[in-house]
C-alpha cells in the first residue's frame, strides 16, 4: 500500500512539472509574437549627427525629421540632433552608426567608399548632368545597390539627401582653368576618387576631417578646399579665403543613414514611421531646400567679399579633358556596369 501510494505521489509530481514547462513553452511563445507590441513605457530615441552648421538644408530637415516622429509617437520616440560635428566628422559617425554607438547621420556619401568602393562613382567629376540626374539614380537601382552594400556591415539608408555642387575656395588666386590648380595645396574629403581628382588636376591633395578645416585654413596648413556655397557659408570660410571659384565639378549626395539593428528593432508601426519620415523630410524636403541654396548663398558670399568668378565654357571644357583619365582608372577599378548606373539617368 506504502508503494503504491509512493507510485501515485511521483506520478502527480510528474504531470504538475509537465505543465509547469507547458505554461513557460507557451509564455516564451508569445513573447516572440508579441514583438510588434509597443510597450507604454518603452521610449526609443534616436541620436542624429552631422557635421553642418544650423543654417544649412540637413539640419533644417533632420529637425523637421524629429518633430513629425516624436509628435505622431506621442513621445514615444525622443530624436536628438547634434550639429557641427559635435558627435564627430562623417568618418567617425559612420563608423559610430556601424557599431551602434549612435542611431543615425548624415554623411556625405564620398566617405561610404570605405564600406564599398561602389560610392565612388557618385564622386567622379561631371558625372551627372543635373542634381535631379543623380536624385533618380539614387532613388532606383543605384541607390538600391549602394543601400544593399552598407547593410553587409550593419548599416541601412531611409535615402539620399543632396549636399550641393561642390566648387573650389583658396587664398591666392581666381581658378579657371585646371592650370591654375598647379601645386596648390588643396583640402579634399577622406575619398580616393577626390584625392584622385585633385592630383589630376595637379594641385597637392591633402585629405582632412572637415572638422579640422576651418583651423587648417586660417593657420594656412592647406591654401584651398571646395564644398557646396551653403556649406561655404555656413562654415564662415569667407573669414579665411578670398577667392570662390564656380568649377560646379561634382553634384554631392548625403546618405541619410540608420544602424540596421536598431531600426529593425523597431515596433512595426515605428520603423514604418521612420522610414516614411525620412523619406518626406531628409530625403525630398532636404533636397528641395538645398537646391534654393545655392544661389542665395553665393550672393552672400559676394557680399562679405569674397571675389567670385564663373568657369567658361572653354575652360569647363579643359577640366572635363584634364580628368578622362580617372575615368579610364574608375571604369576598370569598378566596373562598366556602376558607371551605367549612374549615368542612365541623364538626359
Amino acid at each position: 500500500m506504502k508503494r503504491l501510494l509512493m507510485f501515485v505521489l511521483i506520478a502527480v509530481l510528474l504531470v504538475t512539472t509537465l505543465g509547469a514547462c507547458s505554461k513557460q513553452e507557451d509564455t516564451s511563445s508569445g513573447d516572440v509574437e508579441g514583438q510588434d507590441e509597443i510597450a507604454d513605457d518603452k521610449v526609443y530615441t534616436i541620436k542624429i549627427g552631422h557635421v553642418e552648421a544650423e543654417e544649412r538644408s540637413a539640419h533644417k530637415a533632420a529637425l523637421e525629421f524629429k518633430e513629425y516622429l516624436e509628435t505622431e509617437s506621442d513621445g514615444k520616440i525622443k530624436v536628438e540632433v547634434h550639429p557641427n560635428s559635435a558627435l564627430g566628422g562623417d568618418v567617425q559617425l559612420s563608423e559610430a552608426v556601424a557599431s551602434g554607438t549612435i542611431e543615425m547621420a548624415i554623411p556625405s556619401t564620398s566617405v561610404l567608399t570605405m564600406y564599398s568602393d561602389d560610392f565612388g562613382v557618385l564622386d567622379m567629376p561631371f558625372i551627372f548632368d543635373t542634381p535631379e540626374a543623380g536624385f533618380e539614380a539614387l532613388d532606383k537601382e543605384l541607390g538600391e545597390r549602394l543601400t544593399a552594400d552598407l547593410r553587409k556591415v550593419g548599416i541601412d539608408c531611409l535615402g539620399y539627401g543632396f549636399n550641393g555642387s561642390r566648387s573650389m575656395t583658396n587664398s591666392k588666386q581666381p581658378i579657371h582653368e585646371p592650370a591654375d590648380l598647379k601645386g596648390m595645396k588643396v583640402r579634399v574629403m577622406e575619398s580616393p576618387v577626390f584625392i584622385d581628382l585633385f592630383k589630376t588636376l595637379g594641385a597637392n591633395a591633402t585629405p582632412m576631417s572637415f572638422s579640422e578645416l576651418f583651423t587648417a585654413l586660417q593657420q594656412k596648413t592647406v591654401d584651398a578646399q571646395e564644398n557646396p556655397p551653403s556649406m561655404i557659408y555656413t562654415s564662415r570660410f569667407q573669414e579665411v579665403q578670398e577667392y570662390l571659384s564656380l568649377t560646379n565639378h561634382v553634384y554631392n549626395y548625403l546618405a541619410m543613414i540608420i544602424n540596421a539593428d536598431f531600426l529593425n528593432s523597431l515596433p512595426e508601426e515605428y520603423k514604418t514611421l521612420v522610414i516614411e519620415a525620412g523619406r518626406e523630410f531628409l530625403v525630398e524636403g532636404q533636397r528641395a531646400k538645398e537646391l534654393g541654396d545655392t544661389e542665395f548663398y553665393i550672393e552672400k558670399l559676394a557680399e562679405e567679399g569674397m571675389k567670385v568668378n564663373e568657369i567658361s565654357p572653354e575652360n569647363n571644357q579643359k577640366f572635363r579633358e584634364a580628368l578622362e583619365p580617372m575615368y579610364e582608372k574608375y571604369e576598370k577599378e569598378l566596373g562598366e556596369e556602376v558607371f551605367e548606373l549612374a549615368r542612365k539617368y541623364n538626359k
